[in-house]
């Protein structure tokens, strides 16, 4: 059931581009969306216990696969984003599989998933001759003879469009974290993040629950990339397919709150304002600084702000009343 507080808001985000003039404001927007529905695909994971280092490879599989066939073989992104959506989902049983088989949880699991991003990265730059290495590729422009928006390639030079496709992203993003939510595999999940003997003993299906949820993040994650890709016309490993992007993920999802289905848009929103601020203040003359930054943080929130912002701000609220 859509409540009423959301069929406001959403119209009032509808009608955004129609007040707003600025290209910078409107891009700042889209890429705040784009974020917000990868950091809810990766919370999906993260909320079970799940810690992916590896969401960086399922964003890069998404973005490159779709660029490639384009540039490569002239098939359209309508064709393209659905293969690399599987090609990520088909990594995803890969790596999960053996790993939820055999139970290796925890740090080993992180671990295991940070190894993935690095196969992804590193096979990206050395297929350069196809990919662009390190240097990164730019989608083939179909807006050609004065055109303004190509259907097929997926390309429009007006932002609005963007805007709104985003947006409709962001909200079925938040529509599946509701959805999974509200069903019994939540449950399923919370006991076996608890104890996974005694979610099996009752009749959970451990390896199935959690491939489920892990095929369904992954995919997410693909899709994510392949619409930054369309929108921002031009990819390179370090921003779709690096640990640097993983870590951004984990960072923003646990700083905005990954236990509250807009904790992650609250995470897209606190990182898109430290990346702009960075950015203006500091420029690029420090290398990585983002990164060591997003480290930190992470830290500090772990220990101090586990359940992020939006967790705080929500815990405070039901405590009000009560301290009254």
């Amino acid at each position: 059931m859509i409540g009423r507080n959301w069929i406001i808001a959403t119209a009032l985000l509808a009608c955004v581009p129609l007040a707003v003039s600025s290209l910078y404001i409107l891009h700042v927007l889209i890429t705040l969306l784009i974020w917000a529905f990868i950091y809810t695909g990766w919370s999906l994971m993260g909320r079970f216990g799940l810690v992916s280092f590896g969401h960086g490879a399922f964003m890069g599989i998404g973005a490159y696969v779709v660029t490639l066939l384009w540039n490569l073989q002239g098939i359209s992104p309508w064709i393209g984003i659905p293969l690399g959506m599987l090609l990520a989902v088909a990594v995803a049983v890969l790596i999960g599989y053996p790993c939820f088989r055999f139970r290796i949880t925890g740090h080993y699991f992180a671990l295991v998933t940070l190894a993935l991003t690095e196969v992804v990265r590193s096979i990206i730059i050395a297929l350069r001759d196809t990919t662009g290495g390190s240097l990164g590729i730019t989608p083939a422009s179909a807006l050609k003879d004065g055109a303004t928006w190509s259907l097929t390639a997926l390309q429009c030079s007006d932002k609005r469009v963007f805007f709104y496709a985003a947006l409709v992203c962001w909200l079925v993003g938040i529509w599946i974290w509701q959805r999974i939510d509200q069903s019994m595999m939540r449950h399923a999940m919370q006991a076996i993040s608890q104890e996974e003997d005694a979610a099996a003993s009752v009749g959970v299906n451990v390896t199935r629950a959690k491939l489920t949820i892990t095929v369904i993040s992954a995919a997410m994650t693909a899709f994510g990339g392949a619409l930054y890709g369309q929108y921002q016309q031009y990819i390179n490993p370090e921003t779709v397919a690096s640990l640097g992007v993983s870590l951004q993920m984990v960072f923003a999802v646990i700083a905005g709150g990954m236990f509250v289905k807009l904790g992650p848009t609250v995470g897209a929103v606190f990182t898109l304002l430290l990346t702009e601020g960075l950015r203006v203040g500091i420029g690029n003359q420090i290398n990585s600084l983002d990164s060591t930054i997003y480290g930190l943080m992470l830290v500090l929130f772990i220990i101090y702000m586990p359940d992020g912002i939006l967790g705080k701000l929500m815990e405070k609220r039901r405590a009000g009343p009560r301290a009254a």
